[in-house]
């Protein structure tokens, strides 16, 4: 898995990046939080991120609240680095959007475990979120074939007009003829879709 690493300090984010491609994931690493903002911009940008709170910039518990602010639509999996083991500050790193935390300095045990929680809350949210996602995606095949529905049918009424005005003979009947058979093919194709997405659309979820 992707995960990202936030932390200003050098030594620290050099030795979770070694860790964690040592566990067999993808460490990616950013020196602060607009830097980490600006990488999970990015298409395929990791979906567990491990952010200190202390940044230089944008902090830790800021990156958090922009997070699920503004790609509140995205899974994300936080879990925030922390010295503070104040249960007043702990409550509002949660509260700011971090699902997690493990406070400074920290066992390389407890990380894996509490890694291997978000990489599985991350698949149990991504199975949730399936069943809308496909929803969304047979509403828009839907009002795709309806908006095509309209101009199919002009196309397909115009030709039988030209057709029935036109002697066989004549060079352009076989070709308006192919149009017309053409058009209708895609109508009954668009037909078909619709059908397809509206019986899968009834199945219960």
């Amino acid at each position: 898995m992707k995960i990202l690493i936030a932390d200003d300090g050098l030594t620290s984010r050099t030795m979770l990046q070694a860790v964690i491609n040592k566990w067999g994931h993808e460490a990616v690493t950013a020196a602060d939080g607009n830097e980490a903002w600006n990488i999970v911009q990015k298409d395929n940008a990791p979906k567990l991120l491990i952010l200190d709170w202390m940044m230089p910039g944008m902090n830790g518990l800021e990156l958090c609240r922009k997070l699920r602010s503004n790609r509140s639509n995205e899974v994300f999996y936080i879990i925030l680095l922390t010295s503070k083991n104040n249960p007043q500050d702990i409550a509002e790193g949660l509260e700011a959007g971090a699902d997690d935390y493990i406070s400074k300095p920290f066992d390389n045990y407890e990380l894996h475990a509490r890694i291997n929680v978000g990489m599985r809350m991350l698949a149990y949210k991504e199975e949730i979120l399936e069943p809308e996602k496909n929803k969304h995606a047979l509403d828009e095949i839907n009002e795709i074939c309806q908006e095509m529905s309209q101009p199919l049918k002009s196309v397909i009424g115009w030709s039988e007009i030209l057709l029935m005005d036109l002697p066989e003979s004549d060079s352009n009947y076989q070709a308006l003829k192919t149009i017309k058979e053409g058009v209708e093919g895609i109508g009954t194709l668009s037909r078909r879709i619709r059908h397809i997405s509206n019986t899968n659309q009834k199945k219960p979820l």
